[in-house]
């Protein structure tokens, strides 16, 4: 009696749900992913018509919001504490960019203090930071 062999089929990896699986968690870490620079700092900031500058990698950001609270990056400082911060700063702060993000309804004299303490540690690039006006 001669019995049929079966034929062999070759032994295969599907992939397909694999595949699936890992589009899926690149899809989840995409939507889950915040670009948000500033969390927790609330600045409006006013609008302007002037074109943007190029960003430069040293750069110190002094945040003042409309109540008068100022922050340094993202830690709440005081004016006198801010100054001192600053002078750490003295060889280097010639070529250091100081960038002002003031609320557009921050007092005024806030923000000529916050330029005065900059000027006197010895910062010579200063920028105040505003939001491009969408009326063009």
């Amino acid at each position: 009696m001669a019995f049929k062999r079966k034929k062999r089929e070759d032994l295969r990896v599907e992939l397909t749900s694999m595949v699936d699986v890992v589009f899926l968690l690149l899809i989840f870490f995409m939507i889950s992913t915040t670009f948000v620079e500033s969390q927790g700092i609330d600045v409006k900031l006013p609008t302007a018509n002037a074109q943007n500058i190029q960003k430069t990698p040293d750069e110190v950001k002094v945040y003042l919001e409309k109540s008068g609270r100022i922050h340094l990056d993202d830690h709440l400082i005081s004016l006198v504490d801010l100054k001192a911060h600053l002078a750490s700063y003295a060889e280097r702060a010639a070529t250091t960019t100081f960038v002002i993000l003031a609320d557009e309804k921050a007092l005024h004299g806030i923000v000529v203090e916050i330029m005065d303490a900059a000027r006197a540690a010895g910062f010579s690039k200063l920028a105040i930071a505003t939001q491009q006006d969408g009326k063009q």
